[in-house]
């Protein structure tokens, strides 16, 4: 099939059935022309077979340059460039943005002088947080885009300004910027590939910003976007992936477990870090089922593909009993991560850091969390800070402060529509209830919690909390273990080694014992154990 036999080939006004384009030009790859070598790169791009694009578009460039046609081979390289670090290769996008900016360096100055602006700020971005280059690159692309007229680089200055402002905390005029840069996209005007990293960047800003609502209009508009392309259209997937990450907040975790793994994995060599996302979402759904090895098994793939499978991982490693261990893996991801990134485990980081007996650690790991949501402004965030500071109050023994935080991050969690942070935070104000002395309240939000984790199908929570229920006065199974230790006579360090904790927290479980029980001495909590068949 030729270029003109395949520029007819169509399933829709406007539009290539890329499929057909692809088994007419694959076969004959080795004797296509030049121009047909390029366009069976693009449609392997748009069936889906990124490595077959990629290689084909790599034996282009080559031929583009040996025919001495330096503005299409540095253009070409520039799209290799995206391609290698979309599929999750850095290093060779890197190598490839250094052939691309040795070309272009001899050409006049065009519209791929903006192009390589925007890449090189983008990848900057990422790897640094250097708002203040994102927002210099900003300035010389919009110039570019006023002296050529051209309406990609008008994107690419708007997205490139409105990353900048968001890193700066500036989230709100951040957003404005990025919803005005998508505009050219919406009416067509910027290439597939690169529209959809721009669409993905913004999402994936959303989800690490915590902001469901913002991520869910974005992802709605990808979607409007993305559907008319075909189904074999890599940011469909892409797309379809985000709308699972959102289904998980929601509830939908069976429709989830069925269906993401399968999209992920079309994902895998073609949008390696989203695969890796995937995965690792996948993961966190089996854990809170209760399902430890497939999760250990979905954050072992995700790991595979350059995610951190944080702080899922860790999360799972203290479920299986190892506690220490989880928050050591913590600390080594918080020192490895970005300020966004490190937003993403310090809850969890805080928890652990509690239950450890780290206090100090834990206020620590609060003030951040406090410090990064005031910065972004975004509600997600400031509802993981009050979580944090509110698990911190109740360590320090006032639940009435702890109280209000909680019905605060609720309400968030309410209106972002993310049951399973509604559940944990009501489970939080049963325990702050109870020990404010309110048991009525306290009973009410346990079940709250409880009915939540249910309809979830959150195996080990609903385990866990209809046990407590069952138990007198709501003591935990940790508690349980240090009070029937006690009540046969070991010493807190005999409790500690015993049940491999530190005596800070056997000491903490005994204050929160007394508490709940009612009582000021060992003696008398052993005595009530015995009464209560716990001893």
């Amino acid at each position: 099939m030729t270029s003109d036999a395949v520029s007819t080939a169509g399933t829709a006004p406007g539009r290539r059935d890329w499929g057909a384009v692809h088994s007419g030009l694959a076969d004959a790859r080795d004797a296509l022309s030049t121009s047909d070598l390029g366009l069976l790169a693009e449609a392997a791009w748009w069936i889906g077979n990124g490595p077959e694009s990629i290689e084909v578009a790599e034996d282009l460039y080559h031929r583009l340059v040996a025919e001495g046609r330096a503005e299409l081979a540095a253009d070409c390289a520039l799209r290799l460039s995206l391609l290698w670090v979309v599929r999750g290769d850095v290093p060779v996008g890197t190598a490839w943005l250094s052939r691309a900016r040795r070309v272009i360096a001899g050409l006049p100055r065009g519209v791929l002088h903006g192009y390589l602006l925007y890449l090189e700020q983008a990848l900057d971005l990422d790897l640094s947080g250097d708002a203040d280059a994102a927002e210099a690159a900003a300035v010389q692309i919009a110039e570019l885009a006023d002296e050529l007229g051209d309406p990609t680089l008008r994107s690419f200055a708007l997205a490139s300004r409105g990353m900048a402002s968001v890193r700066r905390g500036a989230t709100r005029e951040g957003f404005s910027d990025l919803d005005e840069a998508m505009l050219p996209v919406v009416a067509g005007q910027v290439d597939a590939l690169w529209s959809g990293d721009l669409y993905c960047t913004v999402v994936h800003l959303c989800d690490e910003l915590g902001d469901l609502a913002r991520m869910r209009a974005w992802t709605e508009s990808m979607a409007r976007w993305a559907e008319p392309q075909g189904r074999t259209f890599m940011y469909a997937h892409v797309t379809r992936v985000h709308e699972l990450q959102l289904l998980v907040a929601e509830g939908s975790w069976e429709a989830v477990e069925a269906e993401l793994g399968a999209r992920s994995a079309d994902l895998v060599g073609a949008h390696g870090w989203l695969a890796g996302e995937g995965y690792y979402t996948l993961g966190e759904v089996r854990r809170l089922r209760g399902d430890a090895a497939g999760a250990a098994s979905a954050y072992a793939t995700a790991r595979s593909l350059g995610h951190d499978a944080l702080p899922g991982a860790a999360l799972l490693v203290r479920d299986r009993g190892r506690p220490t261990d989880a928050l050591a893996a913590l600390r080594v991801g918080l020192a490895d991560a970005t300020r966004l990134g490190r937003a993403r485990m310090l809850l969890a980081a805080v928890d652990l850091a509690l239950a450890e007996g780290e206090p100090g650690y834990a206020r620590t790991l609060v003030a951040e969390l406090e410090d990064t949501a005031a910065w972004f402004g975004t509600p997600g965030l400031r509802a993981r800070a009050d979580q944090g500071r509110a698990a911190l109050l109740m360590a320090e023994g006032r639940p009435d402060d702890a109280t209000s935080l909680l019905e605060r991050a609720a309400e968030v969690y309410r209106e972002q529509r993310h049951r399973y942070a509604i559940a944990s935070v009501h489970e939080a104000l049963s325990h702050a209830h109870r020990a404010a002395g309110e048991a009525d309240r306290a009973d009410a939000a346990a079940a709250t919690a409880l009915a939540i984790y249910r309809r979830l199908g959150a195996a080990p929570d609903v385990a866990r909390l209809a046990a407590v229920q069952d138990r007198p006065c709501g003591l935990t199974d940790r508690e349980v273990e240090v009070l029937t230790a006690v009540a046969a006579g070991a010493t807190n360090r005999e409790v500690a080694t015993a049940l491999v904790i530190s005596e800070k927290t056997v000491g903490r479980h005994l204050a929160n014992i007394f508490t709940k029980i009612d009582v000021r001495t060992r003696t008398a909590a052993a005595a009530w154990a015995r009464e209560h068949d716990l001893a």
